[in-house]
C-alpha cells in the first residue's frame, strides 16, 4: 500500500488532540486522532463532506 498523506486540521494546536485526514488509493477517506494513531475510521468523501457541513453550520448531531 503507498504511503498515506495524512494532513491535520488547521483548528488543531500543537499541544492539543489533533484530527488528521487523508485519501486513500481507492477514493474512501480516512480519519485518525493523534492520541490513538493506529486506530482509523473510514468513510466516503460524501459522508464526510456532510459531517462537515453540518458542524459549521451548527446543528445539532443526533
Amino acid at each position: 500500500m503507498p504511503e498515506l498523506h495524512w494532513q491535520k486540521s488547521t483548528f488543531s494546536q500543537e499541544a492539543s488532540a489533533c484530527i488528521y485526514i487523508a485519501t486513500a488509493p481507492e477514493g474512501t477517506t480516512l480519519l485518525r486522532e493523534s492520541d490513538d494513531p493506529e486506530t482509523i475510521l473510514t468513510t466516503s468523501p460524501r459522508q464526510i463532506g456532510a459531517l462537515i457541513a453540518t458542524l459549521r453550520s451548527g446543528r445539532r448531531i443526533g
